[in-house]
């Protein structure tokens, strides 16, 4: 069984227990999703590590154990994603737009199985103020890899079931903290590909006068795609990006 197959396991069999389990216990279910969700959770149970990066976890096991929360949620113009912009002063990926998210700590538990569910909803109310008893997480995707950092990276699916204010709660970490609806994603106009002076060239997105690129945009990209939203856009359209990116 591949680590992927094993955090799904783990998460479905979480999401089998009943009132009575534990304080431990960490729920995954797709139970009263909203209806245009249903394409991401179909995605989360079928795709392949291979089908979202060609950057995968080291086979010796090497790598920073992390996880980064993907949460969607319901806005004034429908469905939207939350983001934040990582603070200029940090050591790795300095001033990019990111999923909340990032390392395990020792309480989050095994990295094999519910560990990067807590880690998930632990950075993202460390970092954006949100209240994780609303969220409602509903799918795990296979860990991915981010070489310039080392982090092994589990992306954890949610839905803000019940939403919460939030905002940047440590400036030396996040800049600030903004949602942007899945319609400005999907619109090709604001659609690009960002071109790394390493001759690394990857999709972005010109939103919230933000540029989201990297391996955020890599993850939203690769979710558009599968569940079916991706509209056709000018790949030719370039970004150009610095060497401090």
């Amino acid at each position: 069984m591949t680590h992927a197959q094993k955090t799904r396991a783990a998460g479905q069999a979480a999401a089998e227990e009943t009132d009575t389990a534990s304080d431990d216990a960490i729920a995954v279910t797709t139970e009263g999703l909203p209806a245009w969700l249903g394409p991401v959770a179909h995605a989360a149970r079928t795709v392949r590590a291979q089908q979202l990066s060609r950057f995968l976890p080291p086979a010796s096991g090497a790598g920073r154990q992390s996880a980064v929360l993907i949460l969607f949620g319901e806005g004034r113009r429908g469905p939207e994603l939350l983001l934040m912009e990582r603070s200029g002063s940090l050591r790795s990926h300095a001033g990019q737009p990111s999923f909340p998210g990032g390392s395990l700590d020792p309480e989050d538990g095994d990295h094999t199985t519910t560990g990067p569910l807590r880690a998930a909803l632990r950075e993202a109310e460390e970092e954006t103020g949100l209240d994780p008893g609303g969220v409602q997480l509903f799918g795990v995707l296979p860990r991915l890899y981010i070489p310039v950092s080392g982090f092994v990276v589990t992306p954890v699916l949610g839905w803000w079931r019940t939403p919460s204010p939030v905002d940047a709660v440590d400036p030396a970490e996040t800049a600030r903290v903004f949602t942007v609806p899945v319609a400005d994603l999907t619109d090709p106009a604001n659609r690009a590909t960002a071109v790394h002076p390493s001759g690394h060239q990857g999709p972005a997105f010109l939103v919230e006068s933000a540029l989201v690129w990297g391996f955020t945009a890599g993850l939203i990209d690769r979710i558009v795609h599968y569940a079916g939203w991706e509209r056709p856009w000018d790949r030719t359209k370039q970004v150009p990006l610095d060497w401090r990116a």
